[in-house]
């Protein structure tokens, strides 16, 4: 078995996940943590003493011993981090989205895909299992030729002006991940779209976006990502489902994170299961990661393509709901009191 040494940049939320995957797969050696908070710092050095804890990104990317980079900071560090990787000739594992804004993702796509560097980024619906069961009983014919593709995220969510402002808005930042899934189904790239938005409590950007039109193949969409549902509700709630409607049948699931109701129903087979949600998937990531470093191809990561195409479609989509006057609900009195007041659920 090959042991794969692995220096990761950012502990926070993500990195953190990240960090302890590698730490826990036995396929991996996890050499060096870098970190700019102390704080952090010092919860890496819980995580294993063996482990080099610094705040020096320059450290992983000259320790030749390294074959892969995880990058974990915030947007806008991503891009120089990448070029650094691929300078030194490792594999990089990422977050999305890879630059704080569209235009320089695709500048950056040139030189990942002029790499022979495996660069994996994040799309983590890619991973899920419930997609990958939906994908099987659509090509076992199940369900006729996919014709319509539907869904919803809707959260309590992080509020305006407290977000990771290089991520861009929501529809970019969390809605990215659902317009990559909409074109996954299509196997078409978007031709056409129309998106509303609406201003709650008066911020700058819509936090709450609809879009729906046409892939290239006809395939038709509508996705709905928003992060105003119920941000004072007494207990935690939320709304998120997804279906692929056919020309015979149809498949389609719903989770509250914690469980997935996934339902099929095709001209052969009804299928009907609840299984755990499974996070980010972290674990599968790493697993497919891994063997596509064994195997030296690509088993079937979300790319950095998928990535870039994702996030100037989500950015776009944004920009038309933000270009249509969206309406203003609410004021900014009401967001300062549900800033001071939100539940801790």
């Amino acid at each position: 078995m090959t042991m794969h040494r692995i220096g990761t940049i950012g502990y926070g939320n993500m990195g953190s996940l990240w960090a302890r995957q590698f730490a826990s797969d036995p396929r991996w050696e996890l050499v060096h943590v870098c970190e700019k908070d102390p704080n952090r710092r010092k919860a890496v050095a819980k995580l294993s003493p063996d482990i080099i804890v610094s705040d020096d990104p320059d450290a992983i990317f000259s320790d030749p011993s390294i074959t892969a980079v995880g990058l974990y900071t915030l947007a806008d560090d991503r891009p120089g981090q990448i070029r650094n990787a691929l300078a030194t000739g490792k594999h990089v594992v990422a977050e999305k989205p890879i630059a704080s804004a569209p235009a320089l993702e695709r500048e950056l796509l040139k030189e990942i895909e002029s790499s022979d560097r495996l660069v994996a980024v994040n799309l983590f619906n890619r991973n899920a299992w419930y997609h990958h069961d939906i994908h099987a009983f659509i090509e076992k014919g199940e369900i006729g030729r996919p014709g319509i593709v539907r869904i919803c995220h809707m959260t309590p969510g992080r509020l305006p002006y407290q977000g990771h402002g290089p991520e861009g808005p929501v529809f970019r930042d969390c809605g990215m991940h659902y317009v990559d899934v909409a074109r996954w189904y299509a196997g078409s790239e978007y031709e056409h779209w129309h998106a509303q938005g609406v201003r709650m409590w008066s911020e700058r950007d819509p936090w709450w976006v609809t879009a729906h039109g046409h892939f290239q193949n006809g395939v038709v969409f509508e996705i709905t990502v928003g992060f105003v549902y119920g941000q004072m509700a007494q207990r935690w709630t939320n709304r998120s489902y997804f279906e692929v409607i056919g020309t015979q049948g149809i498949a389609r699931f719903e989770h509250d994170f914690a469980d997935v109701r996934l339902e099929m129903h095709g001209v052969h087979e009804t299928v009907h299961k609840t299984n755990p949600y499974g996070g980010k998937k972290i674990d599968v990531m790493v697993d497919l990661f891994t063997r596509s470093l064994d195997t030296g191809r690509d088993l079937g990561l979300p790319t950095a393509r998928d990535s870039v195409v994702a996030s100037t479609i989500a950015q776009q989509m944004h920009d038309d709901a933000a270009t249509r006057c969206p309406p203003c609900i609410g004021d900014e009195d009401e967001l300062a009191h549900i800033i001071k007041n939100k539940p801790k659920w």
